[in-house]
């Protein structure tokens, strides 16, 4: 055991005239801190205290280490001395509330903005589509990594954020900064909920930016058409010339069933076989058929998009389950309905739709979103003179439309009731939309691309 060398209280120059013995000795301060001299001339602050008991039921006699002298001074270990008897004083060990504070240090280092982020990004993927999941990540890696990725979690404070928002916001981007501000809360709230942070700087950024722009309605060619056979020629029209312009079946196929389901581009491009029920490939029949777009893939809040009996039911016309015939003949081998051109495994491009409709005169005249407001318009309207007020509601559900206050189970239900009526409605509208048109298979061997030096359009 180390000599204990008894004197008043330590000054520098006490401290520097030790010298190196053929043993450790101490030097004492006051209130039990000492200098501990150890034969290679090293000089170490300790502290003796007692905390709670031993295995004997007696006083359990403990050392804290202050670091070297002169790295840390007289006046700084009588410091750390102050603060671990004050810690002593509320009835806590100081030893083991400095490796709390090691940990809490190491943990901020490990656990930065990014780490955590990927973290909750992990968390949430089960819930979300492929390309909603990808498109999250991207935007963080874009706008939020580079500039606090790296960052504690836990020291990021609330201007960090606002900067990296503005910078998005002063592109233009207005839209996109309010998406990348709930995702910084999102990643906030999570930290807090698996105790590694315990504040969401990112909560109330949006009011600090500018107001979202209202969204501008999407060109439908019912607007403008005074009467309802006007409207119905209008969108039949609108496939009759998309119809005629050269293109793979695929892509007419697409547009057509667009038209008859009158869901979203979104879920037409990434549309799975396995999604279809009720149609027997083999014999070509069909009974009950329907298309089952699951939740994840659905628009909508995270809530909605996990609902596990929330996906969206849409009941297949004769027409449609014609169509999705032909078509499986020519995609059935494969996992999307509607896979690209080059690559089979990845879908049609978001703009491949829209471009059919450009080619066929309808730029900024009708867009594919379009048929939605068609379907709306022309069914309610025939609801309304025929009558039928129930309607409005049900078409509203094959719109995947959810009601105002509802959510929940309740929204679950809904969306899976009056499937009698939803298939009659389905079927008049396409009765009404493509009853007496060409077939789907007129388009199987039809010519994709126009010869570039010859009549008609360039490819």
């Amino acid at each position: 055991m180390a000599n204990m060398v008894s004197s008043k209280m330590l000054n520098d120059a006490k401290i520097k005239a030790a010298k190196p013995r053929d043993r450790d000795y101490r030097l004492t301060d006051s209130g039990q801190l000492y200098l501990q001299v150890s034969r290679a001339g090293g000089k170490h602050w300790r502290m003796n205290y007692t905390f709670g008991t031993n295995t004997k039921g007696k006083p359990a006699q403990k050392t804290l280490a202050f670091g070297s002298y002169p790295s840390v001074t007289l006046l700084a270990a009588r410091g750390l001395r102050d603060d671990a008897k004050a810690t002593l004083a509320l009835g806590r060990d100081p030893a083991v509330e400095r490796k709390n504070e090691k940990r809490a240090q190491v943990q901020a280092v490990v656990n930065t903005f990014e780490s955590v982020a990927r973290q909750w990004h992990a968390k949430q993927k089960p819930r979300w589509s492929r390309v909603h999941q990808q498109d999250v990540l991207d935007s963080l890696v874009e706008n939020v990594f580079p500039g606090i990725g790296s960052r504690p979690i836990t020291a990021i404070k609330a201007p960090e954020v606002l900067q990296l928002l503005v910078a998005v916001e002063e592109r233009g981007a207005i839209e996109t900064a309010h998406r990348i501000r709930a995702r910084c809360s999102s990643v906030f709230v999570f930290g807090i909920a698996s105790g590694i942070c315990e504040a969401d700087p990112a909560a109330s950024l949006g009011k600090a930016l500018a107001p979202k722009p209202r969204s501008k309605k999407q060109p439908a060619i019912v607007d403008g058409q005074d009467t309802l056979d006007e409207r119905i020629t209008a969108v039949r029209q609108v496939l009759i010339d998309a119809e005629a312009e050269r293109c793979r079946a695929i892509t007419k196929f697409g547009l057509r069933l667009l038209a008859l389901t009158a869901t979203r581009p979104g879920e037409i491009r990434f549309a799975a076989w396995n999604e279809i029920s009720g149609i027997d490939w083999k014999n070509r029949t069909a009974k009950d058929p329907l298309w089952r777009i699951p939740a994840s893939r659905m628009k909508g809040d995270d809530d909605r998009k996990a609902e596990i009996e929330g996906d969206h039911l849409v009941p297949l016309s004769a027409q449609a389950v014609d169509l999705l015939l032909e078509l499986h003949r020519l995609s059935g081998d494969l996992p999307l309905m509607f896979p690209g051109e080059r690559h089979l495994h990845r879908p049609i491009s978001e703009n491949t739709l829209r471009a059919l409709l450009i080619r066929a005169g309808y730029y900024q005249r009708h867009v594919p979103h379009g048929f939605r407001a068609a379907f709306s318009t022309i069914m309610n309207e025939r609801a309304k003179l025929l009558k039928n007020s129930d309607d409005r509601a049900i078409i509203d559900l094959m719109l995947a439309h959810v009601p105002q206050g509802t959510s929940g189970s309740e929204g679950s239900y809904n969306r899976a009731s009056y499937m009698p009526r939803r298939r009659e409605l389905a079927q008049e509208w396409a009765d009404i939309l493509v009853g007496d048109m060409w077939p789907p298979a007129t388009h199987l061997g039809q010519p994709i691309r126009y010869a570039p030096n010859g009549p008609g359009r360039f490819r």
